[in-house]
């Protein structure tokens, strides 16, 4: 018995020690444990605490601001109401967002962008219900606050327009970023934030965003914010000073008046962009805030397009303010001789088809001059036919016809010049009848009315100026500010001259296509050309028997007026294009625009280039 005994105190011994043993180790394990995090690597472990104890976020900068030459704002910021919703400070989202929406209603789709949002972020982080607040509006949020739990009132920025639709073609607008934009850019996902749309906001989005600020904030364990500790503030955006004239911009506007139409003014020597207005227009800062269902359909339906910027992405055949083109082709080609006559008795016959001059009885024999002067298709088709479409476009191509030119807007739209080529690409033959027709810019030709304005800088600099909107950033100056910057059209003087003279005669001279554009200042003339383009065509009975009147069709159907201009004649500094949609005749329609618009840029002299000579009577002979 005893011995078992003894047997049974030594096996509970050893287990004992074991027990101790191991609990020893332990112990052991733990106090290293310890001294390595306390000791060894306290800093370590004392470092992330902090971090994890601090979090920094980024604070959205100021959108930089747009300016015109003169330094006046045409896009900046103004103060901006705007109401969040915390969910964690609310028992029941749904009853707080019905009253709210008593005090300030919410469409479905602005309720049902707020329940989204409210389910992708954390509950401590606020959510957007409401920008652009009255005064009115947020009186009714505060003085209702006990009934609205999780909402606050929070001040931030919006983009202001000063100029509204004088000149929303050419700033643009700007709209909230898409889930797509803020995953590309997290500065994007902040609050506020805005990404521009079209127009300049659009072209030079990343420099206007600016860079993002910082603030460092304590959290607690869950990440919500304790209280703020440092501040630094974001960079505001860049500072974009354009070309733009904005009063001239707003007299070109209204000299549009109720016309579908638009008019573009250049810098003949450097191509800065003066003036470029599009009408009907709208206003920009409804993308900030949101455009209504009502406001799209009424603008989208529009036959006057009132979103389309037509003075870049309006297409049209430029009619007869495309035979200077054709004049300087054939002079190239010598298959037109100056001083050489061709004959017109009112149409050209090819074949079996009969090309009619807009001049029922014919002009007779007509020099290059009196060609321009009296835009006479037929001296124009036989120029054509003679010289082929390949050298017409490529001479259209050099005046910037038809290509992409280096203009600030993403709306641009290149046109089309066709060639030989173009055509058997898609299937068919080119035709001599095709080439005939293209001689008086119908056919296939498409152009904006910014190619236009460029062709007529071009043809009164003899260089080949690019037309642009931006005139520094940040102070610092973009290329092309010179004449000398750009390079010459490599035709030579006399061809030039030729055809300026004959565009002078168009305005100045008895019989020419415009006299309504003529200036009538004593130390100044104007050059230019008319064009009239048909929408439909004219059947040949109506031709022949000479009582077809364009002007007794339907808005719809009528021809676009066109007219293509550059003064002062004799030391060429401006250049402009107008193109009056469906306005029936370039002469009566679209010249007097052009003259009036002329005179108050002359009046206004907006690039500084010093008071005119005093001009001859006319070119010399």
């Amino acid at each position: 018995m005893a011995r078992r005994e003894t047997k049974r105190t030594g096996v509970f011994t050893r287990r004992a020690l074991i027990v101790a043993g191991a609990e020893l180790a332990a112990l052991g394990g733990l106090a290293a444990k310890l001294y390595q995090v306390q000791v060894a690597e306290s800093a370590r472990y004392a470092l992330a605490a902090e971090n994890n104890r601090l979090s920094a976020r980024l604070i959205a900068p100021p959108r930089g601001r747009l300016l015109d030459r003169a330094g006046t704002p045409i896009g900046g910021n103004r103060t901006n109401w705007r109401a969040l919703l915390i969910a964690e400070q609310t028992l029941d989202v749904e009853a707080t967002l019905d009253n709210f929406s008593r005090l300030v209603p919410l469409a479905d789709h602005e309720r049902a962008r707020i329940e989204r949002d409210l389910h992708r972020h954390r509950r401590f982080i606020p959510v957007t219900m409401r920008e652009f607040l009255s005064w009115e509006e947020m009186a009714r949020i505060e003085v209702n606050a006990p009934d609205l739990p999780g909402v606050v009132v929070d001040v931030g920025t919006t983009r202001l327009y000063p100029f509204g639709p004088t000149l929303a073609h050419l700033t643009g607008y700007v709209a909230p970023p898409s889930e797509e934009d803020a995953a590309d850019d997290p500065l994007l996902a902040l609050p506020g934030m805005r990404v521009g749309r079209a127009g300049l906001e659009k072209h030079h989005d990343e420099a206007l965003r600016g860079k993002a600020g910082m603030v460092q904030v304590e959290v607690n364990a869950l990440g919500r914010v304790i209280r703020e500790l440092d501040r630094q503030e974001g960079t505001p955006g860049a500072e974009i000073t354009t070309t733009l004239d904005a009063g001239l911009q707003e007299m070109v506007l209204a000299r549009l008046g109720e016309e579908s139409a638009s008019a573009v003014v250049l810098d003949a020597q450097n191509g800065e962009v003066l003036a470029m207005a599009t009408n009907p227009s709208f206003d920009p800062s409804l993308f900030n805030s949101g455009v209504s269902q009502a406001q799209w359909a009424e603008w989208t339906k529009s036959r006057r397009t009132p979103l389309i910027n037509k003075a870049v992405a309006g297409l049209y055949a430029p009619g007869s303010t495309f035979k200077m083109v054709v004049a300087l082709a054939a002079l190239e080609a010598r298959t037109l001789t100056p001083g050489e006559r061709i004959n017109c008795p009112g149409y050209l016959d090819l074949g079996d088809a009969r090309f009619h001059c807009w001049r029922h009885g014919g002009h007779g024999l007509l020099d290059l001059r009196g060609g321009l002067k009296n835009s006479c298709d037929v001296f124009f088709y036989e120029t054509a036919r003679r010289t082929g479409i390949d050298h017409i476009a490529a001479m259209a191509k050099r005046f910037g016809l038809g290509t992409r030119l280096d203009i600030e807007l993403p709306e641009q739209r290149v046109g089309l010049v066709p060639t030989r080529a173009w055509r058997i690409s898609r299937g068919h033959p080119w035709n001599l009848g095709d080439t005939v027709i293209h001689g008086i810019g119908q056919g296939f030709l498409e152009l904006t009315p910014l190619q236009l304005a460029t062709m007529a800088a071009r043809l009164a600099s003899g260089r080949a100026v690019g037309p642009h909107l931006t005139r520094s950033v940040n102070g610092v100056l973009q290329p092309g500010a010179t004449s000398a910057s750009w390079p010459s059209l490599g035709l030579p003087d006399h061809a030039l001259r030729l055809v300026r003279e004959g565009m002078w005669a168009v305005v100045n001279e008895q019989g020419g296509t415009a006299p309504v554009a003529k200036l009538g200042l004593p130390d100044a003339q104007m050059a230019g050309k008319t064009g009239s383009t048909q929408v439909r065509r004219v059947s040949r009975e109506l031709r022949e028997h000479g009582n077809f009147n364009s002007a007794k069709l339907p808005w719809e159907f009528r021809p676009h007026a066109l007219f293509v201009a550059f003064a002062p004649y004799d030391a060429p500094r401006y250049a402009l294009s107008v193109v009056v949609e469906h306005g029936n005749a370039g002469a009566e329609a679209a010249a007097p625009i052009a003259r009036d618009i002329m005179l108050e840029v002359l009046r206004r002299d907006p690039s500084g280039h010093g008071p005119a000579p005093r001009l001859a009577e006319g070119p010399l002979q």
